[in-house]
């Protein structure tokens, strides 16, 4: 689970960090921000799924960081030093804060709360992926759903250069230079990602036939892609590699 700390002092933020660490594992800090700018640039590049934020912010507050947002598609702990006003708002909405110095079993509640948040709204996610490809009959597949540590991604076909095995797990790379681990095996997906043209090169991988520049006659076959990568292609897969590549 991706995680933002947002607090104007630097001290309230590491003792959270080291808090989160050592009693939520589940926790992953992607980074932290001290101002409101800061604590808006860093949701937007980010895309974080929890975000720890300080009520009080010198002369402003927690609450102007989300006005600022025009997407707010993250769950929220409000962490504040005392009861004041906006603790009020908060606990008439029913959300989740946390009093400094922040107390490890009610943050540990918090986060456990959000996490059975997420898998709710992962598995919500999920069935409107499902009804969505089922509303038009026969349609070419465009995209996938990637099940990772702490989401599900929603990937087109058409951004994926390839996948690499990693024991049960495979890696997959995107156009966008992005690497996601994904927790079922490569020969899942070949067998999944076979009618939309993907080609078994090898044991260990499968690529995307858009993205081969060329075939280097080179150890017995290796596929050059648009990324300058080279991938091997093995003995039992290779007259079926080029009549896949012909086939493009």
């Amino acid at each position: 689970m991706r995680a933002i700390l947002i607090d104007d002092e630097i001290s309230n933020l590491e003792n959270l960090r080291t808090l989160l660490e050592k009693h939520c594992p589940q926790v992953n800090i992607v980074v932290t921000a001290q101002t409101v700018a800061n604590a808006v640039n860093a949701i937007e590049k980010h895309l974080p799924d929890l975000v720890f934020l300080d009520i009080q912010m010198g002369e402003q507050t927690g609450f102007d960081v989300l006005s600022s947002l025009p997407n707010r598609n993250f769950e929220v702990i409000f962490v504040t030093a005392y009861d004041h006003y906006g603790i009020q708002a908060v606990k008439f909405a029913a959300l989740d804060y946390l009093l400094k110095p922040v107390d490890i079993d009610e943050l540990q509640t918090a986060v456990n709360k959000v996490v059975k948040k997420l898998v709710e709204r992962t598995q919500s996610s999920q069935l409107d992926f499902l009804l969505q490809q089922l509303k038009i009959p026969n349609a070419t597949i465009s995209k996938i759903a990637l099940p990772m540590q702490s989401e599900i991604r929603y990937i087109a076909l058409s951004e994926i250069i390839r996948c690499e095995a990693d024991n049960t797990y495979t890696f997959f790379f995107l156009a966008n230079n992005e690497k996601l681990l994904v927790s079922k095996s490569l020969k899942e997906y070949a067998d999944l990602l076979k009618p939309s043209g993907f080609i078994r090169t090898h044991q260990s991988h499968l690529v995307n036939p858009r993205f081969v520049k060329s075939w280097l006659k080179e150890d017995g076959g290796i596929l050059l892609l648009t990324s300058g990568e080279k991938i091997p292609v093995s003995k039992p897969n290779k007259e079926a590699v080029k009549l896949a590549l012909q086939q493009v």
